[in-house]
């Protein structure tokens, strides 16, 4: 069945009251067709999904045309080693090879894939998605649980429309379970916890069927870590509100939404999306699940043979979280990831900017609250950051050929560069790449943070080194080259606030690509500072940057000529 979604616009949204960081200009990607077909791959613990669908630009809408889903699982992993096996990576390589070739076959001029709690885990993780790139030429995200939460809360956004009560969205995957406070305007909440089907199974049920003392030790398990979720939800609900509608979303919840209603007298609706159904019943149903045999439940129509085999698990979090939030009540959304991974990318490519940008500005709110966090001097950074941005765009098209993407990781990166001085004042740029590497963000994919966390750390000191842990890290060639070019740039704009009282107003550069020679021109704040600092600083750290573009710098005060680049005009 297809579905279209139209994007509803949302109410205006109240100031921040804490100051706003100045956040990287990111104009939209343009698209000219008026119809793109967009195939997004979730590569799950349990299963890989793929979902393709035509999207309507000018609406914007999209139109799911078709399906593919493959249980895999990679959440089988070595018991010793917690790798992900070679014959669970096989199991997923063929099925992406499937996916590929069914999205050719339907048009698919663009491909997302993101990997979750099992690729997430593994200490070989990041060996399966290279060697995906390697084999199949597909790139994989891989993404944080807050992250895979949020995009879970913008596929239900896009699949059911919010009444005006708040909307908790549970997501029962293999590996983990997401837990998330919603309205209209934004996702108050988000959490990921390990409590996933799968992983339940493997951990706590060795009957068939499972025994009472086995089920009554995962009932207190499950509660035990949804304990804190649950307890910040409650906290994040105002007073007064109505009560939160409970929605379900992925393979789980949705198996036992059809086993009730089969059992319903009203029977199988004819639209399961919207579909509702009571505690009381779903908790019938799963005592009567915990009651049969792995050869009984295979009988029931819907459980195919690996969903039979972790259903228990899988409904027990669902009835332990429904008692410990207090709601008597489920509603089914058919979509999740993969839905959220099409409106991201919508919202990435400019198309429903109006519609919801509060989500559209998820990038830099969380920088912003990282910042906050880490205590990071709001005016500083952001005076790094502009000057940081004004040589990347300068100097673009002429020693560097970096885009849009590239420029936002480097904001990101001048934002947080001395969040380490939360830690320590010794080594700072070592904690600062620790802080940001750990940190919660949302918006960015693994490597982007990867990416960010090591500009932030060559910002000073030593510039990057092959022997460097966290140099090697970096996924591959482009992006270790990316490090080192745009912390170069860094560098200057470090030095070019060295006194940290925005002594330079403004700066104008110009080349001369002859003689390979760039000169930087400052112009001062107040009238009379000849910013000795500033410039001595700028030669002291200049060797780097010479070095990575092959340029000779050459500073002075007061621009000659031409119009001056200003920080604020770059921001």
């Amino acid at each position: 069945m297809s579905h279209v979604t139209r994007f509803i616009p949302l109410p205006a949204l109240p100031m921040i009251d804490s100051p706003l960081l100045m956040a990287p200009n990111r104009p939209a990607t343009p698209l000219n067709e008026t119809d793109l077909i967009l195939a997004a791959i979730d590569i799950g613990t349990n299963s890989i999904h793929m979902v393709i669908v035509q999207i309507d630009a000018i609406l914007p809408a999209f139109k799911i045309i078709a399906r593919e889903k493959d249980t895999v699982r990679l959440g089988d992993r070595n018991p010793k080693t917690h790798d992900l096996t070679s014959e669970a990576i096989e199991r997923a390589l063929a099925s992406l090879r499937r996916c590929q070739e069914l999205a050719r076959s339907f048009g698919a001029q663009h491909m997302v894939a993101t990997a979750t709690s099992a690729t997430r885990e593994a200490p070989n993780g990041r060996d399966f998605i290279r060697q995906v790139e390697r084999e199949l030429g597909l790139q994989i995200d891989l993404i944080s649980g807050p992250e895979e939460a949020r995009r879970i809360y913008l596929g239900v956004l896009s699949g059911l429309e919010f009444t005006a009560a708040p909307q908790i969205i549970i997501d029962i995957g293999g590996g983990s379970t997401e837990l998330i406070l919603a309205d209209r305007q934004e996702a108050r909440f988000l959490s990921s916890t390990k409590v996933g089907a799968v992983r339940l199974h493997h951990e706590f049920v060795t009957h068939d069927p499972i025994t009472s003392h086995e089920l009554q030790y995962l009932q207190a398990f499950v509660r035990g870590m949804l304990e804190r979720s649950v307890e910040q939800i409650q906290a994040h609900l105002q007073p007064g509100e109505a009560t939160p509608r409970l929605i379900g979303t992925s393979g789980t919840i949705e198996t036992l939404m059809l086993l009730c209603a089969e059992t319903s007298p009203e029977g199988i609706p004819s639209l399961l999306n919207g579909y509702t159904v009571s505690r009381e019943r779903l908790e019938v149903m799963t005592q009567q699940l915990a009651g049969m045999t792995y050869a009984q439940r295979l009988q029931l129509s819907g459980l195919n043979e690996r969903r039979a085999e972790i259903i228990v698990p899988g409904a027990v979090v669902l009835i332990e979280a429904m008692h410990m939030l207090g709601l008597e009540h489920l509603t089914l959304c058919e979509r999740a990831l993969r839905e959220g991974m099409i409106v991201d990318w919508m919202l990435t490519h400019g198309l429903i900017e109006d519609k919801l940008r509060f989500q559209g500005e998820v990038r830099q709110r969380t920088v912003q609250q990282l910042a906050q966090r880490y205590r990071v001097d709001n005016d500083y950074s952001q005076t790094v950051a502009r000057f940081a941005l004004a040589l990347f765009d300068a100097l673009q098209g002429k020693i560097h050929f970096w885009q849009e993407p590239e420029r936002e990781l480097l904001w990101a990166a001048a934002m947080l560069h001395n969040s380490g001085l939360h830690i320590s004042h010794a080594a700072h740029h070592k904690h600062s790449y620790y802080l940001i590497r750990h940190g919660e963000w949302l918006g960015y994919t693994e490597n982007e943070v990867e990416i960010i966390a090591n500009l932030a750390r060559y910002h000073r000191k030593s510039k990057p080194k092959k022997k460097h842990e966290n140099f090697q890290a970096l996924p591959d060639k482009r992006s270790r080259q990316l490090v080192e070019h745009l912390s170069a740039i860094l560098r200057l704009a470090v030095a070019l606030d060295r006194r940290q009282i925005s002594a330079v107003a403004e700066i104008h550069c110009t080349y001369d690509a002859n003689h390979r020679q760039l000169y930087l021109y400052l112009t001062p704040k107040e009238l009379g500072d000849r910013c000795e600092l500033e410039v001595w600083n700028l030669n002291y750290k200049k060797d780097v940057f010479e070095a990575e573009f092959d340029v000779a710098l050459k500073v002075a005060v007061a621009p000659v000529g031409g119009s001056a680049i200003t920080a604020s005009d770059h921001a």
